[in-house]
C-alpha cells in the first residue's frame, strides 16, 4: 500500500509577491528550482500561465512527466498535481505566498504524494532539499 509524504519547505525572498508569483507560475523558470528540463506542454485555460496550463518536467534519467496548475490566484497561490507520466501517486503542490512587513515575500510550499513504502522518506527528503537549494535562484 502507497505511503502518503508531505514535502514543506519555506523561503523569503526580497521581492514583492507579484514579482514571485510572475516568476514561481512562468513555468520556463522553474528549470534551476527543481533541477529539472522544463518546457511547456500547453498554455491555460483563460491565462498564459493560469489554471489548465502544464508543464513537462524531466529529470536526470527517470521519464518526463505533466504538472497542471489546478489554483492560480495572483500574487497569492498556485496550486497544481501531475497529471501524465509520474510513479508518484496522488501528487500535488501547493504555493502560498505572503507578504513580509518589509516589502518581501513569504513562500510556503507544500508538496503531498503516494508512494511505496520505504521510498517515502528518502524521496521526500531530496525533494526537500533540492527545492530549498532551488527556490534562492528564482529571484532576488
Amino acid at each position: 500500500m502507497a505511503t502518503p509524504q508531505r514535502v514543506h519547505v519555506t523561503h523569503t525572498y526580497k521581492s514583492d509577491p507579484k514579482t514571485v508569483f510572475e516568476k514561481l507560475a512562468e513555468h520556463e523558470n522553474l528549470g534551476p528550482v527543481f533541477g529539472a528540463k522544463i518546457s511547456r506542454v500547453k498554455d491555460g485555460d483563460t491565462s498564459r500561465n493560469g489554471v489548465g496550463s502544464t508543464r513537462s518536467l524531466k529529470i536526470g534519467p527517470l521519464p518526463a512527466f505533466h504538472e497542471t496548475t489546478t489554483v492560480a490566484e495572483p500574487n497569492t497561490l498556485i496550486e497544481y498535481k501531475i497529471t501524465k507520466g509520474s510513479p508518484l501517486r496522488g501528487h500535488w503542490g501547493k504555493q502560498v505566498l505572503t507578504p513580509t512587513a518589509d516589502g518581501g515575500t513569504k513562500l510556503d510550499y507544500t508538496i503531498g504524494f503516494n508512494v511505496a513504502p520505504g521510498l517515502s522518506g528518502l524521496i521526500g527528503k531530496v525533494l526537500a532539499t533540492n527545492i530549498a537549494k532551488g527556490l534562492p535562484k528564482l529571484t532576488d
